[in-house]
């Protein structure tokens, strides 16, 4: 039985917290910020939670055991 391989991108794109939960971080903050709010950019550069309805296919990606 061949090994099972972590999906390099989901690698670098998610984080796992002690309590194994899996920290990402939030979209539209790489260009096109002129018209976005400061505060709507401060809270975009914050980090946030995977959806529990996502939390299975992020799991397989990066080969973590159910």
């Amino acid at each position: 039985m061949p090994k099972v391989k972590t999906n390099s991108s989901a690698k670098k794109r998610f984080a796992i917290t002690g309590t194994g939960k899996i920290k990402r971080k939030h979209a539209y903050k790489s260009h096109i910020l002129t018209k976005k709010s400061t505060k709507r950019k401060r809270n975009l550069t914050q980090t946030g939670l995977v959806a529990d309805g996502d939390m299975g296919n992020v799991k397989r990606m990066l080969a973590i055991g159910k």
